[in-house]
């Protein structure tokens, strides 16, 4: 399958984003069966873990609103291509409790709030720094 132009720049521009500013094991959440960041990553280097509620060849099952810790301890990135706003606050919460960053790339204007917007390049994203996460409230949802 080929994928349009706009897509692949989208790709290369988020896993270069993303290369220049963390290293080791990085977790994408809720990957479903659209792999190519996590390809482009791997091709960089990195150790990347897919991650989906629905059992899906190549990620591990796990629900990120209940997660299994073991998944993403040591991981300096969580990242996220247009998750549901309802488990946002999940990803917030399970990024404070590891101690990692977190990059969401919303479904138009979708957001919880506390992260930064971030334009890069063709890539258009939030992020959650280790530092942010510890400012805002235990609720995510509530900045």
């Amino acid at each position: 399958m080929i994928l349009p132009r706009y897509k692949i720049t989208f790709v290369r521009d988020l896993a270069e984003y993303i290369s220049k500013r963390y290293s080791g094991k990085i977790v994408e959440i809720g990957v479903g069966f659209n792999r190519k960041v996590a390809s482009e990553l791997l091709r960089l280097g990195f150790d990347v873990i897919a991650t989906d509620i629905k059992r899906i060849p190549g990620a591990i099952p796990d629900d990120v609103c209940n997660p299994r810790f073991e998944i993403y301890d040591g991981a300096s990135l969580l990242y996220s291509i247009r998750p549901p706003y309802e488990i946002q606050g999940c990803i917030i919460s399970l990024a404070r409790r590891i101690g990692s960053d977190v990059i969401i790339v919303p479904l138009k204007n979708e957001i919880i709030g506390g992260g930064r917007l971030v334009n890069y390049k063709s890539v258009r994203f939030y992020l959650f720094t280790r530092q942010s996460l510890r400012s805002l409230s235990e609720d995510p949802q509530t900045p």
